[in-house]
């Protein structure tokens, strides 16, 4: 596979963020969709292609944490990269104890977001 055949889905309360992490991703020649919450991710149907998901910690309504105990629950598996600008370790272990590919403090590098997302689309 390469990367153009990679989905990457990005959920972030906040729009900057977004707008700022699907140019990047598409930069990279990496097809990209954004949401503003978990719900609205949840709503959309994900391609039947290699994919990954960029997800906030903290969202309204459902967390990040939230999202990912009911992906895991639902059988719909998607690796998951979290960005979180909370330097909090309880969470960071939650995450990563429950299958997270990733886990990255706002503000990280381009480099350490495409080192986790080629590892989270199998492209390393």
């Amino acid at each position: 596979m390469n990367a153009a055949d990679a989905t990457v889905f990005v959920v972030d309360d906040d729009r900057s963020v977004r707008e700022g992490l699907v140019d990047m991703v598409q930069s990279l020649g990496m097809q990209a969709r954004a949401f503003a919450s978990a719900q609205q991710f949840l709503q959309h149907k994900r391609p039947d292609t290699p994919a990954c998901l960029v997800l906030d910690v903290r969202l309204p309504g459902l967390s990040g944490l939230d999202l990912q105990r009911q992906l895991g629950q639902s059988g719909q598996p998607i690796p998951i990269v979290f960005i979180t600008a909370q330097k909090d370790e309880t969470v960071r272990k939650r995450a990563l104890e429950g299958g997270a590919v990733g886990f990255l403090l706002k503000p990280f590098s381009d480099t350490a977001l495409l080192k986790v997302l080629n590892m989270a689309l199998g492209l390393d």
